[in-house]
């Protein structure tokens, strides 16, 4: 898991994690289940889908409409951080954006104009052959560097980003004129990516490149993690494709990627990049999966739908193995990913957890982005989060990060953009398929699929 490590490390550095977050909430929500009906399974969806939306529309950088980073409503931010935007985090909220005009929850006359903004922005900054850096000050357009050597191209964000481009250019390529302009700013941003540079002439993507470090940093993405859809837009590119043996050889370890362990009697069907077999954050469930649909969705090493599925489930179960011993987990009150985290002294700190990262920490985002593979399961979690524990998890743009119940209960009252667009998203995808319809119809991602031997029946 160096690859996630590598992201954490430098989240750390930027958190001032002696910083202690209070337990009770500063800033009244706007909407509450306290004194008023029990939802409807519509209303809840409607509820936090809205809500959360905020993060991206009402809380985005200004200048730049980006994403940032992260949010903190009580304004108190280490350094200049209020002003970091996030590539990747980006995608995943120009995704969530277009759930939310579909929904009606933004205009789409207001939308437009964000999305313009977003393109513009995204076409003024440095690229690296093509690829963007992890972060950007939203203000200026220069980068911000994410590690002392990590201040140029960041492949795998920039996939997160193209993800987005492609569902935004999808919605809006056989609308009005205004809409058809903003799928082909889209459209050239994506096929300016040079996926095919970061091979390095090798069968496998390179994580990083920068012109001062060029490839010091040296890492190859291997299977399996988060980064399979880089990859796939690796393949589908019209115009700098990867071949289809960097996938094989490269991502799939020349077919060591699979395995025969189990937990809690659910295989786990790929290697996960762990020390253990009970499975990664479920993150690596949700960022490659919110315009790429697993339902149907195969290869030679997985059938990518009971890949997902049984990850959350040996999640859950994992958790549920705990509430005995656990004032955090039950069986509503589950989910590990990466989030932020509380520390030994109640400080807020970032990690990744897992079952082999485990604070006795809930991200909700965990559970609520694994709707489509556990609905049942899901939405049971998102009830007790909204009602059971509104006054601890409630906030201005959805649920705070994470929470622990163990001793004093204890919130981070804070947003991190990369949590909170998969909520967004694969509830949509739960609700309606429309994001995975859009990504799935492109009909570049659906060559790029047939070159490495994938098979999808919807």
């Amino acid at each position: 898991m160096l690859n996630r490590s590598l992201y954490i490390l430098s989240l750390s550095l930027f958190l001032l994690t002696g910083c202690k977050d209070a337990t009770n909430k500063t800033e009244a929500s706007e909407e509450s289940s306290s004194n008023s009906p029990k939802l409807t399974e519509a209303e809840l969806l409607d509820t936090v889908q809205k809500q959360t939306l905020k993060y991206f529309w009402d809380f985005a950088e200004p200048n730049s409409g980006m994403a940032r980073e992260r949010f903190h409503p009580d304004g108190n931010y280490p350094k200049d951080d209020k002003h970091v935007v996030t590539t990747g985090g980006t995608g995943f909220g120009l995704m969530a954006l277009v759930a939310g005009v579909e929904r009606g929850f933004i205009p789409n006359d207001s939308a437009l104009i964000r999305f313009n903004k977003i393109a513009d922005f995204l076409d003024s900054t440095p690229r690296f052959h093509g690829a963007w850096s992890h972060w950007l000050n939203g203000e200026t357009g220069e980068i911000q560097a994410f590690g002392e050597k990590d201040n140029g191209g960041d492949i795998v964000e920039t996939s997160f980003l193209a993800q987005g481009f492609i569902v935004v250019r999808e919605y809006y390529k056989n609308g009005t004129t205004e809409e058809k302009a903003v799928a082909a700013k889209f459209d050239k941003l994506w096929k300016g990516i040079e996926w095919d540079w970061y091979t390095n002439d090798k069968d496998g993507i390179y994580w990083h490149w920068s012109p001062e470090y060029e490839w010091e940093m040296d890492f190859m993405i291997e299977g399996y993690n988060e980064c399979l859809i880089t990859y796939i837009l690796a393949a589908s590119s019209p115009d700098h494709a990867i071949k289809a043996r960097a996938y094989h050889d490269g991502w799939a370890r020349s077919g060591k990627i699979t395995t025969g362990a189990e937990a809690f009697s659910y295989p786990l069907i790929l290697k996960h990049n762990t020390r253990g077999n009970m499975g990664g954050p479920l993150f690596w469930a949700h960022y490659s999966y919110l315009g790429l649909n697993p339902k149907g969705l195969s290869d030679r090493y997985a059938n990518y739908w009971d890949l997902n599925v049984n990850h959350t489930l040996i999640n859950y179960e994992y958790a549920l193995s705990k509430a005995d011993s656990s004032k955090t987990y039950a069986e509503n009150s589950w989910g590990l990913t990466a989030s932020y985290t509380r520390n030994q002294d109640n400080s807020t700190g970032y990690t990744a957890h897992s079952p082999d990262n485990d604070r006795d920490v809930v991200s909700p985002t965990a559970a609520i982005s694994s709707i489509p593979y556990t609905p049942e399961k899901s939405l049971a979690a998102m009830r007790f989060f909204f009602e059971d524990q509104n006054d601890l998890l409630w906030g201005p743009a959805g649920f705070y990060d994470a929470y622990s119940l163990e001793d004093e209960p204890w919130v981070s009252q804070r947003y991190l953009a990369i949590d909170q667009g998969p909520m967004v998203v694969m509830i949509e995808n739960y609700r309606s398929g429309l994001i995975w319809d859009l990504f799935m119809q492109a009909p570049e991602v659906q060559e790029g699929l047939k070159k490495l031997d994938f098979q999808f029946t919807k």
